[in-house]
């Protein structure tokens, strides 16, 4: 496995998913990944602590450019919590759960972004602004409304397939409704 080009890969996708997602600072990257399905194996079976630091060197690279929260989702046996630095916990009111993240319950990717944290805390959801999905983790319940599936150039981190996802505010209203981009400020027309 190259590690190299998993963190690379990484770093790739990140930045095409800023591109097209309009980024503001202190917004939150929600990121779920397999390292087991990075590896060709089945989610869950083929844990790597090795692949789980070379996808955070990847994130570790863009991230701070933007200045952008990220919250690493926990595997399924920790009902899919997220790692968030604890002032990312206080700035959103996130709900702070006790337990810390491990290989074999939270996963390796969870696991060491925790150990890479300044201080982490584990809460029990978050509605984050756009996501990668890598190895079909499911982190559509932590992106807020409405969800907007996003294409990348790159469609795999290593064996495992990618998934990206940002969001747009709700559209309400029917047909009669005007939405900010069409406004004329003399009024509706």
């Amino acid at each position: 496995m190259d590690l190299e080009l998993i963190s690379s890969d990484v770093s790739k996708a990140i930045e095409e998913l800023f591109a097209i997602a309009p980024v503001k600072a202190g917004q939150l990257l929600v990121i779920g990944c397999s390292t087991s399905e990075v590896m060709g194996g089945m989610i869950g079976k083929a844990s790597s602590m090795e692949v789980a630091e070379a996808v955070v060197k990847g994130i570790a690279n863009v991230i701070p450019k933007y200045d952008i929260r990220l919250a690493a989702q926990c595997c399924e046996h920790l009902n899919r919590a997220l790692v968030v630095e604890a002032e990312v916990a206080e700035q959103y009111n996130l709900e702070i759960v006790t337990v810390v993240p491990v290989m074999h319950a939270g996963g390796s990717f969870a696991t060491t972004v925790y150990a890479n944290m300044q201080h982490p805390v584990v809460v029990e959801y978050v509605k984050g602004h756009f996501g990668l999905d890598i190895g079909d983790t499911l982190i559509g319940m932590h992106i807020k409304h409405v969800a907007v599936p996003v294409r990348l150039s790159i469609d795999k981190i290593g064996q495992a397939h990618l998934t990206a996802a940002r969001y747009r505010p709700k559209l309400i209203g029917g047909a009669r409704a005007v939405i900010p981009e069409t406004w004329d400020k003399k009024g509706c027309k």
